[in-house]
């Protein structure tokens, strides 16, 4: 019988573990662990996003600060506001929501954010870490797929993957992860050829490209693990990649969408908060 993975009961158990490391060391030092969030523009997919984390943030005690533009607004000005966080006793990490308008360059708004507040893993000395096997502050995304693979008794060592996505965000250190853990990755994008031969060979199947329904029964080897970390918003509602329905079928776990990894991404956010937020206390190095 095919194992539906609860995301939300995975980070339930994440953010209990936080609410009470946030009790103890508000107690402790007298300063409340603190996000701050920069939003440029109007999305209403981000905003959604954005809601969601303050509200899990709430739940914990983790406070949450905002910093609204307009999609308009010059690059200079988001910078400012980048280094007066960087520079905040009060602000302990800090996320740059995405997307952003077209106009403005994440790669130099990254290069600007300090890594010792950097909630995302983005900047470059956290992914460069990454590369070489000292990881610390994970990207959410990949450290919450990372989270529910323990959560299941997932084995990674030996393991053939197949990552449908090559995105910083996403595929890139995804895959950086899973190497680490002495798995056989492969990573597909748009170009790659023949996507099928690929993903059927897989023992575990990671997908995050926003097409929704795209990953069909013929896609995926039978008893495999399927994680879909994408999303869409269809007349028929929110989905993800994988044809939930008939792929469950034939597979041994899978997550859903809505509820699986989103839930958990969010709550990895929360853990890498509190990991800087200790440092910056003095409670870890």
């Amino acid at each position: 019988m095919t194992l539906v993975i609860d995301g939300r009961k995975i980070a339930s158990k994440i953010k209990e573990k936080i609410s009470l490391e946030v009790k103890n060391l508000v107690s402790k030092y007298g300063t409340t662990p603190t996000m701050g969030t920069i939003i440029i523009g109007d999305n209403k997919e981000s905003e959604l996003y954005f809601k969601l984390r303050k509200k899990a943030s709430s739940e914990v005690g983790i406070k949450s600060e905002h910093y609204r533009f307009s999609g308009d607004v010059e690059e200079g000005e988001i910078i400012e506001v980048i280094e007066e966080l960087n520079s905040s006793e009060e602000i302990h990490g800090i996320i740059i929501q995405q997307p952003i308008p077209e106009h403005i360059s994440l790669r130099r708004l990254l290069l600007r954010l300090s890594p010792d507040k950097d909630v995302e893993g983005m900047t470059p000395r956290n992914l460069g870490k990454l590369m070489i096997g000292e990881e610390d502050i994970i990207p959410c995304t990949p450290l919450a797929v990372l989270r529910i693979l323990e959560h299941v008794n997932v084995q990674l060592k030996g393991a053939n993957v197949a990552i449908v996505n090559h995105s910083p965000i996403v595929g890139k250190p995804l895959a950086i992860l899973l190497l680490n853990r002495n798995a056989t990755v492969s990573v597909c994008h748009v170009f790659t050829r023949n996507l099928k031969e690929h993903t059927r060979k897989a023992d575990i199947l990671i997908t995050a490209t926003g097409v929704p329904g795209l990953i069909g029964r013929e896609y995926v080897k039978e008893e495999s693990v399927v994680i879909d970390v994408g999303i869409s918003k269809t007349k028929k509602g929110i989905c993800g990649d994988v044809a939930f329905d008939e792929v469950k079928e034939v597979v041994s776990i899978i997550t859903p969408v809505p509820g699986g990894v989103g839930p958990v991404t969010i709550a990895s956010a929360l853990e890498n908060l509190m990991k800087l937020y200790k440092r910056k206390v003095g409670e870890e190095k």
